[in-house]
């Protein structure tokens, strides 16, 4: 497979132009450190199908979706021909239109824990909606965490700028271990008004996991034992694990629930969801509103997404290649001789390279040059997601970048 040098000349002058204008030029993420620096592109043109297109022409085979909402592919008609329609009767107004209970009605029946929801833009928004409701509902202010939240005060992963009042009301514990976790809810009995967590395990650059047999089912005994509310936060597994998220494929339900992500295949929108005793907090005495979310665009885009994931039979079509893509990816790794780890579930991959010595890092930039070099967009420290319309050929291409890169790493890095 061709590997080359990528002409990126048009990203960095972007970059530098967006430093002297935006802090850092770009945010969280997506920051080129992240990557790895003066390799990746910075700025995309236009995406197709499972692929992306730099600024300069740059083609590659695209296995973050935007970090996981693309879960159909770039530049879907029948959805943007929805959004076109909603948008000839215009989206922002100062009061709601029809769509929103449309879109209500059809999450409740897909996802076990919603008798009620709350529609907002972001993850974030999503799950600050959740601890609200939660805290509110309660009257406890403690959350405990388990996984990504997003970047509010209570769940950022630096504190920089966030009191260290609001730091300490959210403590963290490890996935896969009831045990920590209930010691945790010792520690602070009587104070804690939820345990949110993310149903599939992925800690920061670490194996993703798929939980543990009888594990969410510890956690919500735990969650009921000490009074406190269960929230899954679903933004990435939900319409990609199943339609109605890991509580449906795993068969424990939570009190509340996160949605966005793949709900409407890139436009902004995200949910709330859970019980109508929890959720009617939200009438009495917490407050939730903002000017855009009652925008409709999305919505129509939310629709008209899950139309396409029923019709196309999208969840059973992950899991099938993806199981192929995994097997395929755990024999590439173990005849490579690298000590890495193949890890995630099927619509949701990764590679861990081990900490055996210290080279461990050079293996896994080495790695990951090579692959982008070879057209295979991939990220270090985030799990990758498998697309519909990924087609078996762009996942052969993948699993050869792979091996390649692998057999490059071992040779320029050998073990010590």
């Amino acid at each position: 497979m061709e590997s080359k040098q990528l002409t990126l000349n048009g990203s960095f002058d972007l970059f530098a132009e967006a430093k002297k204008i935006s802090p850092g030029g770009v945010m969280g993420i997506r920051r080129p450190y992240n990557f790895v620096e003066g390799e990746y592109p910075i700025y995309i043109e236009r995406g197709y199908g499972g692929h992306i297109v730099d600024v300069d022409g740059n083609d590659y085979i695209d296995m973050l979706c935007g970090y996981g909402p693309i879960i159909l592919g770039y530049h879907e008609p029948e959805i943007n021909q929805a959004v076109m329609e909603q948008m000839e009767k215009g989206f922002c107004f100062s009061l709601v239109q029809p769509v929103q209970n449309e879109l209500i009605k059809r999450l409740i029946r897909l996802i076990p824990s919603a008798e009620m929801a709350i529609l907002v833009k972001t993850g974030s928004d999503a799950t600050g909606v959740a601890v609200r409701v939660a805290r509110g509902y309660t009257g406890k202010d403690k959350i405990l965490r388990c996984g990504y939240h997003g970047w509010h005060d209570w769940c950022v992963e630096n504190p920089g700028g966030v009191p260290e009042a609001v730091t300490n009301l959210t403590v963290e514990f490890p996935y896969g271990d009831l045990e920590a976790l209930e010691q945790a809810l010792r520690d602070h009995r009587d104070q804690v008004a939820a345990i949110m967590i993310t149903p599939v395990g992925h800690p920061l650059a670490q194996p993703v996991s798929a939980p543990p047999s009888g594990y969410l089912e510890g956690v919500r005994q735990l969650a009921d034992r000490y009074a406190a509310l269960l929230i899954f936060d679903e933004v990435r597994t939900g319409f990609r694990v199943a339609m109605g998220g890991a509580q449906e494929r795993y068969g424990v339900t939570p009190d509340l629930s996160t949605f966005g992500k793949a709900m409407a295949n890139g436009y902004p929108i995200s949910a709330c969801v859970g019980k109508a005793e929890f959720m009617r907090v939200v009438e009495k005495k917490v407050f939730i509103s903002s000017t855009f979310f009652p925008n409709s665009l999305e919505m129509a885009a939310a629709m008209k997404c899950i139309d396409l994931l029923e019709r196309e039979k999208v969840i059973a079509s992950l899991w099938s290649r993806g199981t192929d893509f995994l097997n395929r990816l755990e024999q590439i790794a173990a005849s490579s001789g690298v000590p890495v780890t193949v890890s995630g579930i099927p619509p949701m991959p990764f590679l861990t390279f081990d900490k055996v010595d210290e080279l461990y890092k050079e293996r896994r930039t080495r790695f990951y040059t090579e692959t982008i070099r070879r057209g295979v967009f991939i990220q270090p420290y985030h799990h990758w997601y498998i697309a519909h319309r990924h087609t078996d050929q762009d996942l052969n291409r993948v699993l050869q970048a792979i091996a390649e890169a692998l057999d490059i790493a071992k040779q320029m890095y050998p073990l010590t």
